[in-house]
């Protein structure tokens, strides 16, 4: 994968951005870990922080986006 592009520039394969990318899989992976159980947004946001850098308002956005927050 080029890390040189832009993170916001979507994948043609899917759309996706790298970041939202690495939220999902992040999300996926916390999942599992719980059982299938909702994860806490808060705890999304420790781990996400693991990889890259975002601010809350950030990830706020990209799971609105991704469809994953009931509003």
């Amino acid at each position: 994968m080029n890390h040189s592009l832009p993170p916001e520039l979507p994948d043609v394969r899917d759309g996706l951005t790298r970041t939202e990318r690495i939220v999902l899989y992040v999300l996926q992976q916390t999942q599992r870990e719980r059982g299938g159980r909702s994860v806490p947004t808060a705890m999304l946001y420790g781990r996400v922080l693991e990889l890259i850098d975002l601010s809350e308002d950030e990830l706020q956005a990209c799971l609105q986006r991704l469809g994953t927050l009931n509003n």
